[in-house]
């Protein structure tokens, strides 16, 4: 059974920085693709960045591009967000999700496997 761990969520002041982790167990991680998505309040799920397993391939939201980096590390079966310059606007909880394959998505339903949430929140 494939589980996903996230970790690393609080408490930040605006402009700020988080780094969020993901470990991934029950499957072989590095054939598997790699998102982050988050949900605010009142708010549905919405996509913010992705991860290959091949070639180190990734997607981002336009709006954290440059302030947000994915990552992962197949040694340690784990996938990491670093946030940086956060806003109030960045206050979610922020799910990992996983695929099997090399393609990834921007949507939810390209993905199988999802993580119970960390939760961001970044004050003004």
């Amino acid at each position: 059974q494939v589980q996903l761990a996230e970790s690393g969520g609080g408490l930040v002041q605006a402009g700020g920085s988080l780094r969020l982790s993901c470990a991934v167990s029950g499957r072989t991680f590095s054939t598997y693709a790699m998102g982050w998505f988050r949900q605010a309040p009142g708010k549905e799920r919405e996509f913010v960045a992705a991860i290959g397993w091949s070639f180190g391939y990734t997607l981002y939201k336009d709006s954290v591009r440059g302030r947000f980096t994915i990552s992962r590390d197949n040694a340690k079966n784990t996938v990491y967000l670093q946030m940086n310059s956060l806003s109030p606007e960045d206050t979610a909880v922020y799910y990992c999700a996983g695929r099997g394959g090399p393609r990834i998505g921007t949507n939810a339903y390209d993905y199988a496997d999802w993580g119970q949430g960390t939760q961001v929140t970044v004050s003004s």
